[in-house]
Parts: C-alpha cells; sequence; structure tokens
C-alpha cells in the first residue's frame, strides 16, 4: 500500500486559508511522516494573472468600501447570479486539475476556501471521479459559496456553523465539528520568564498585544496612540504582518510615545508573543481567533470589517469570548477597565476556553488519513 497522497488547495500566500493548510500538513506529517503532501494555491496554479488582479481588487474594496464587501458575502441574489460564471470558470480550469491529479495521483484533496473546493467539485462532476473532498472552513459561518454535493466531508469550526449548513441543505453525516486548523506549536507548554528575557519586557507590568492578521489591516496607528493615555504602565508589542508601508510609519512615530513599545513585521512566534500578553487587539481572522481561544487569551476586537469578520465577532460576543470596540480612539477605557478588573479577564478567558479546540489540526489529519 502506498502511502498516502493529498492536496491542500488554498488561496492567497499570506492568509488565514493558507495558515490552516500548513496546520493540517504538520499535523499529517506528525501522525504519518511518510504522507505525500502537496501543498498548492489552487488561484495561483490554475489563473496566476486573475489572482494579482482579484486580490488587489479585494485589498481595495476591503480597505475603502467594505459595504460593498458585505453585500457580495453570502447573498443568496449574488450567489445565484454568479452561477454561470463560476460554472465557466470552473470549466475552463478543469483541464488544469486534470493535469495536476493526474501526474499526482491524490488519494484526497483538502480545501480551506471555497473557490477551490467548487472548482474540484466541478471537476469532479464534468470527468465523473470519484475523488474524496473535504471542505475545512476556517470562519464561524458557512457561506453558500462552500456547498456543492460532490463535497463528501465538511469540517465546522462549532456546533452552530454545522447546524446553519445542515439548514442550507448539507446531510448532517457529511458534517464534522472539528474545529479550525492552526498550527500545534500553539499548545506547547513555554517558558515565560525565557520569552520575557529574550524580549527584554518587564514581567511585572501588563503586555498588550496588537495585531492586524498577516497583512497587518485595521486601525493600528489609532489603537497605539489611544494607548497612550492608557492609566496603566502597559508594554505593547506591535505584529505589522507583511504591512510595510505601517511599519515604517510606526518606527518614526513610536520613537515619540511615552509606552513601552516593542515593534514586529512578519513574525513565526506569535504563539510566544501570545503566552506572554495580558490581552490581545486582533482582526477575529478564523485561524487568528482559534489560536487566541487555544491560549486562554483574551481578545478585543476593533471594527471588524463586514463579511467574516463581522460573523466571527457576532459568535465571539455572543459566547462572551471577546470584547467588540467600534471607535479605535476608545480602545484605551476598554484595555484600563479590563486591566482594573481581574475579574472580567477572567471571564473573557474563561469563555474562550471553554470554546477552544486545541485539538483541532490534529483531529483533521486522523480523520483525512482515514478516508
Amino acid at each position: 500500500m502506498h502511502p498516502k497522497r493529498i492536496i491542500l488547495m488554498y488561496i492567497s500566500e499570506v492568509s488565514g486559508h493558507r495558515s490552516a493548510t500548513m496546520a493540517i500538513e504538520k499535523a499529517i506529517k506528525q501522525l504519518h511522516p511518510d504522507a505525500e503532501i502537496l501543498n498548492i494555491n489552487a488561484f495561483n496554479y490554475t489563473n496566476p494573472i486573475s489572482e494579482k488582479v482579484i486580490n488587489r481588487i479585494y485589498m481595495e474594496v476591503i480597505k475603502r468600501t467594505p459595504q460593498i464587501w458585505d453585500y457580495l458575502y453570502d447573498n443568496p441574489s449574488v450567489v445565484k447570479s454568479l452561477e454561470n460564471i463560476k460554472r465557466h470558470i470552473h470549466k475552463s480550469n478543469s483541464p488544469k486539475l486534470k493535469k495536476l491529479f493526474d501526474s499526482f495521483k491524490p488519494d484526497l484533496v483538502v480545501c480551506t476556501q471555497a473557490f477551490p473546493c467548487g472548482m474540484v467539485a466541478d471537476y469532479k462532476k464534468a470527468y465523473g471521479v470519484s475523488l474524496p473532498l473535504v471542505a475545512v472552513l476556517t470562519d464561524y459561518i458557512p457561506h453558500s459559496y462552500w456547498v456543492y454535493d460532490a463535497v463528501d466531508y465538511y469540517i465546522t469550526p462549532s456546533e452552530e456553523v454545522s447546524e446553519r449548513l445542515e439548514r442550507k441543505g448539507v446531510k448532517p453525516s457529511k458534517i464534522k465539528s472539528l474545529g479550525i486548523p492552526f498550527d500545534i506549536k500553539f499548545n506547547q507548554k513555554l517558558n515565560s520568564a525565557e520569552i520575557f528575557s529574550k524580549i527584554k519586557l518587564n514581567p511585572a507590568k501588563p503586555v498588550v498585544l496588537i495585531m492586524g492578521g498577516g497583512q497587518g489591516l485595521g486601525p493600528i496607528k489609532t489603537i497605539v496612540k489611544s494607548l497612550e493615555k492608557s492609566e496603566h504602565d502597559i508594554q505593547e508589542l506591535i505584529v505589522t504582518g507583511t504591512n510595510k508601508k505601517l511599519f515604517k510609519s510606526l518606527k518614526r512615530k513610536i520613537k515619540h510615545y511615552k509606552k513601552d513599545i516593542r515593534l514586529f513585521g512578519f513574525v513565526q512566534n506569535i504563539h510566544e508573543l501570545m503566552h506572554i500578553s495580558q490581552v490581545i487587539i486582533s482582526k477575529p481572522g478564523g485561524v487568528t481567533t482559534a489560536e487566541v481561544l487555544s491560549m486562554g487569551l483574551p481578545m478585543i476586537i476593533v471594527k471588524p470589517i463586514p463579511g467574516q469578520e463581522i460573523n466571527n465577532t457576532n459568535f465571539l460576543t455572543q459566547k462572551q469570548a471577546a470584547v467588540k470596540v467600534d471607535q479605535p480612539k476608545e480602545i484605551c477605557e476598554v484595555i484600563d477597565d479590563l486591566l482594573n478588573n481581574k475579574a472580567k479577564l477572567d471571564r473573557l478567558r474563561a469563555a474562550g476556553l471553554q470554546i477552544a479546540k486545541p485539538g483541532a489540526s490534529l483531529d483533521i489529519a486522523k480523520l483525512l488519513l482515514s478516508l
């Protein structure tokens, strides 16, 4: 019997979708070192030019007119009117997929984003192939772009998402609520003293972690300015991801700030920064959220964008596992209130741990290896 051959598909290099496939790959390799895995940016593979254009348009829409994204996101009439365009794109991509599958001969395909999932689902129908297809949802909303008969399993972040998928017509037997996959290093036992000394921070003072996803989005400059007014002697860890413009701008500004601030670009040790923080101020991306919950880190969400971020925020606030702030300049009062009120921080932490699924990546890997 040959080792399992698995294709993992995502879109966009710096994204939660990619982090999710990397986490699944790592977990599979831990359980089954000889598994052969192809981790691929499906959009770039099938439409390299369109990928760049669409990514740029998406980023501009999110930054400038997020209400457009809100209208497009899971809107039944939009989903319906896009049917023909989608079918045409999938049809033109099918020969490329056939070439890929014929050469790699996968035992199954796993998609962490709806676009490649639909593409593979239509490919299966077009060529009459019974290749197992698994959809891994990385947000707390199962939008309609995910729903295809040819998907064999859906892995969801929570029981609520599973119920909503059922209401969209997916059979309960196809759905597993295993959680959002994230790197297993977030579950490791860490040494706080070592991390404090490595970053040259004072363990006796509160630490606030500020980030805007891999691309450093959101009102980070306003947040940092607001925190200057905090009554606490806080230490700030700011992670700007791939946003070089933000990094440079903050580097100039923070010289004149009173608070103790450490500035980072794209880092590989977010788990360490989370471990020593009392609070995180972040965008509620699905994978980041899963990491934060598993570490029991109280979360503040500032001005989430419409679509998946609003839905993730609603899920977290309903579960009392996060605090939502609509005005970035008011962040200072919220931080002071939490740092003055240990019971509130403890409640947020406990609520987060209650819905966390720390074993998600390994549970997903076990399911995939059993198929």
